[in-house]
């Protein structure tokens, strides 16, 4: 089956940096979905295509990564592409390059990159310079476009509606890059967010003022035993021991939640647990068996997501031929 999208889809991602979820409309977030839904098959049953064929992508990452950085190099190899790397120690950065010159360098080599990087300004720097599409794969603690995404097609996947969702946010709040974006991209759609953390650990007051200007519901607290009941949604993220200077403070947060089986037993039968990974013991293991944990189904949903991103900005994408039905 061809993939339908119409020729006013496709243009609006032709060769277009992925920088920021502020970026993201609604219409341009289905369209994305849309295509990822066509993915999905070809993830699950391990299929490559001819897409891509002869475009290559460049990944480089100079903070520690397994999923994001596999599952856009397993994305561009599913399509039928070519991939290229770097990392810190192989990189001319270390050499005092400057983000924008690498943006210039690169970009001769690829058709489309994908950074991650500790500084909060490499990305728009890289981007300056490049010549080809872009792709955030984290900025310091500030944004992760494409986790966000992907957390948001997860949330959404058999659900009937989205509209008053109500979500909590649990953990590190403070420098989760990636709590960050999918609460900037959840503020779309009249949410009801429960931020609950260590009064150290607070979601950043400028996303909160965001979502609330957006006409969304906000309750700050520190407790999860007596709000998980509320929620239909759980997210959970790890206290990140690489963001605190002071390791003292880490030690004395690190371990303020823990999602286990009796805690479990207070939520929804409906709930959607999600974790963006990696843990340490914010979730124990016993808790994988239970059908509400959906973090490892989010590993499978990013590589569609970003195997749908990657086709878009390229405009590498068939001809109009027959719309398949996604479930949204």
């Amino acid at each position: 089956m061809s993939i339908y999208l119409s020729k006013n889809e496709q243009a609006r991602f032709l060769g277009r940096h992925i920088l920021s979820i502020a970026d993201f409309t609604p219409e341009d977030i289905h369209i994305v979905f849309k295509l990822a839904g066509y993915f999905e098959d070809y993830v699950k049953n391990r299929i490559q295509m001819d897409l891509m064929k002869g475009l290559i992508l460049a990944t480089l990452f100079f903070e520690p990564s397994t999923r994001t950085r596999l599952s856009f190099e397993t994305g561009m190899l599913r399509l039928g592409g070519s991939v290229i790397n770097a990392t810190g120690t192989s990189s001319s950065l270390e050499k005092g390059e400057s983000f924008q010159d690498m943006g210039k360098v690169v970009s001769r080599f690829a058709d489309v990159m994908v950074l991650r990087h500790p500084l909060e300004s490499s990305i728009h720097q890289f981007a300056e310079g490049s010549s080809v599409p872009v792709i955030n794969a984290g900025n310091g603690s500030n944004e992760h476009p494409t986790q966000a995404l992907l957390d948001l097609y997860s949330i959404w996947h058999g659900r009937v509606q989205t509209k008053n969702l109500k979500i909590g946010f649990v953990g590190d709040l403070k420098f989760g890059r990636a709590a960050h974006s999918i609460t900037k991209l959840l503020g779309l759609y009249k949410t009801h967010f429960y931020f609950i953390s260590h009064p150290t650990l607070r979601m950043p007051p400028e996303i909160t003022k965001q979502v609330k200007a957006q006409g969304c519901k906000v309750t700050e607290t520190e407790n999860l035993a007596d709000t998980i009941k509320d929620l239909d949604v759980l997210y959970v993220t790890r206290v990140q021991k690489e963001r605190f200077t002071d390791l003292s403070t880490y030690e004395a947060v690190k371990s303020c939640y823990r999602i286990d089986p009796q805690m479990m037993k207070k939520a929804n039968l409906s709930l959607s647990l999600l974790h963006p990974l990696p843990r340490l013991d914010e979730i124990a293991v016993e808790v994988d068996k239970d059908p509400r944990a959906r973090y490892f189904e989010q590993v499978t949903n990013g590589v569609a997501i970003r195997m749908a991103l990657l086709a878009l900005v390229s405009g590498r994408l068939a001809e109009p031929a027959g719309e398949k039905t996604i479930g949204f």
